[in-house]
C-alpha cells in the first residue's frame, strides 16, 4: 500500500490527550483525523474512511460506546479501541460487546495503544 496509508480517527474530548495520542501516531507513520466529540465526527461524513477508531468512552455528549454501536449498525467493520480515565468493570464489558479490540486506562503506555493498533492490522503512510 502506498500514500496516505490506513486512516486512525481519534474521538477524545481532552484536547491535551487528543494532541498526545495524535503525536505518537503521526510520528509512528500514521494518518490520524482528531475530533473533540462524537458528534463532530459524524457531521464530518469521514466515518466511512476510518481504518480504525480510538474512542473515548466518556464524551461530552454521545458516548465512545454509543458512537461504536452507531458505526457498527450502519454497516462499519472499523475496529474500536476505547481509552477511558474510568475503573468501571460494567464499562469494560459494554466496551467489549459493543466490538472493542482493546480497552485502555488513561494514563496508559504508548506500547500498549500501538498493540492495539498492530492488532487491528493497520498500514503507515507509504507502505
Amino acid at each position: 500500500m502506498s500514500g496516505r496509508g490506513d486512516v486512525i480517527t481519534v474521538v477524545e474530548d481532552d484536547p491535551g490527550m487528543a494532541k498526545a495520542i495524535e503525536r505518537l501516531l503521526c510520528a509512528r507513520g500514521f494518518s490520524v483525523e482528531v475530533f473533540h466529540s462524537a458528534e463532530a465526527f459524524l457531521a464530518s461524513n469521514l466515518d466511512g474512511e476510518a481504518s480504525c477508531l480510538i474512542l473515548d468512552i466518556q464524551l461530552g455528549g454521545m458516548s465512545g460506546i454509543d458512537l461504536c454501536r452507531r458505526l457498527a449498525a450502519s454497516g462499519s467493520r472499523a475496529p474500536c479501541i476505547f481509552v477511558t480515565a474510568l475503573e468501571d468493570c460494567e464499562l469494560k464489558k459494554a466496551a467489549f460487546e459493543a466490538g472493542a479490540i482493546a480497552y485502555l486506562r488513561k494514563p496508559f503506555l504508548s506500547e500498549l495503544l500501538l498493540e492495539a493498533i498492530n492488532k487491528a492490522g493497520l498500514h503507515r503512510v507509504g507502505m
